[in-house]
């Protein structure tokens, strides 16, 4: 009775360790098609998430006929918010000839700002009084023509508007860097500059003649 009892305890034991190591390897098979699957999938949106199909700035591409991947604007695009039909307010000019008009009346706020931005965004080469001998002038860049000279005191207010607009000769375009209405009330407060170095006692208002005339005593 002992024999078989003994003999009988190992047969139940291989029996569980049998069904344990049988539901250690499914778990092991589930684990790894679940790991196969993963891969699987990340290397399928490895061309769409990793190695994003697109061009880099400027790079040429060969399916357009012209070379390039960079698309230009379609022709009569505009830019939400900008559509532009005042061509005296946005070009400084009508029907393609640079005006001498404001397309807006230039208050004495206008004054203001068209100086402050003059300051910031012209004093550096034109200098405060607009005789071309800013500080960058003096560190050796070319400098700029004086608005007083007769040329651009007979210039159109337009001619300042296009040139802060596009750029000219040495002078890159600010377009970028200040606002259509701020170039008018820059080019309105260049027209007082040069009014400033150029005025006769017939452009003081009467009411105002009487107190130069008592200080020049």
């Amino acid at each position: 009775m002992d024999e078989v009892v003994s003999k009988s305890v190992p047969a139940v034991l291989n029996g569980r360790q049998a069904r344990a190591a049988s539901a250690r390897f499914r778990r092991l098979a589930a684990l790894a098609a679940a790991l196969a699957l993963v891969l699987l999938s990340a290397i399928g949106c490895r061309v769409d998430m990793h190695v994003d199909p697109r061009y880099d700035p400027l790079s040429p591409s060969t399916f357009f006929p012209d070379g390039r991947s960079a698309r230009p604007q379609v022709p009569g695009t505009v830019i939400h918010g900008q559509l532009r039909t005042d061509e005296l307010r946005y070009t400084g000019k009508v029907n393609g000839v640079v005006s001498n008009e404001f397309p807006f009346p230039i208050t004495r706020a206008d004054l203001e700002r068209g100086r402050e931005r003059f300051n910031v965004n012209c004093s550096p080469c034109h200098d405060y009084t607009g005789s071309g001998h800013g500080m960058i002038v003096q560190r050796g860049f070319q400098a700029p023509p004086s608005y007083h000279i007769e040329r651009l005191r007979n210039a159109p207010v337009g001619h300042f508007f296009d040139v802060i607009t596009n750029g000219y000769g040495a002078m890159y375009s600010y377009a970028s860097r200040v606002a259509p209405d701020d170039r008018w009330r820059i080019a309105a407060y260049i027209r007082a500059l040069q009014l400033s170095q150029h005025a006769t006692l017939n452009d003081v208002p009467a009411d105002s003649r009487g107190q130069l005339t008592e200080k020049a005593q």
